[in-house]
């Protein structure tokens, strides 16, 4: 379904699948991850193994496999850190004059960095596996991330993600070779 969505949404062009685990062995990670890692492995998917939390931020994987728990907790540490950072980095280009001067000239590159890291700006993401478009926002949502949402939808829609999962999972053998 991620493979799908990567394709059709984000135009990647056989992407490439992870898993989120603690180790990027093959052996590491909870059952649950040891189980999807070979049945991954097993399939006809771009499957390169496990990835860490590192490596999200690399774009090692085009799509991260993991437990809804798990993947809640990690978008949310990652806005937490991003929210530090742009602190610190507020509070150290006020330290003193040469640095408010560097701050000023770089006001604009500043900005751009806040509308990429800005949850609102995505408006949400699509649940996979349900039969239709359903988009999970933030639970602080604003209007401009409904906005957005709305677009995440439509974009969805025009692009026949639900069918287009649908045909692929008929499609697909159980095994590698069949």
């Amino acid at each position: 379904m991620g493979s799908v969505y990567a394709e059709r949404i984000l135009g990647k062009a056989n992407p490439r699948i992870g898993i989120l685990s603690n180790g990027e062995e093959e052996g590491k990670g909870s059952e649950l991850v040891k189980e999807a890692y070979q049945l991954l492995k097993g399939s006809k998917l771009n499957f390169i193994g496990n990835v860490e939390g590192k490596d999200v931020t690399e774009a090692l994987a085009d799509v991260v496999v993991t437990d809804g728990f798990t993947g809640n907790v990690f978008i949310k540490t990652a806005e937490g850190m991003a929210k530090m950072m742009k602190t610190f980095i507020r509070e150290e280009l006020k330290r003193t004059p040469a640095s408010m001067l560097g701050a000023l000239l770089a006001k604009s590159a500043f900005e751009r960095i806040s509308k990429r890291t800005d949850y609102s700006e995505f408006g949400g993401a699509v649940l996979l596996g349900v039969d239709g478009i359903v988009i999970v926002g933030h639970g602080r949502s604003n209007a401009w991330a409904v906005r957005s949402a709305l677009r995440v939808a439509g974009q969805a829609v025009e692009r026949q993600v639900v069918e287009q999962i649908r045909l692929s999972i008929a499609a697909a053998p159980t095994e590698k070779g069949e």
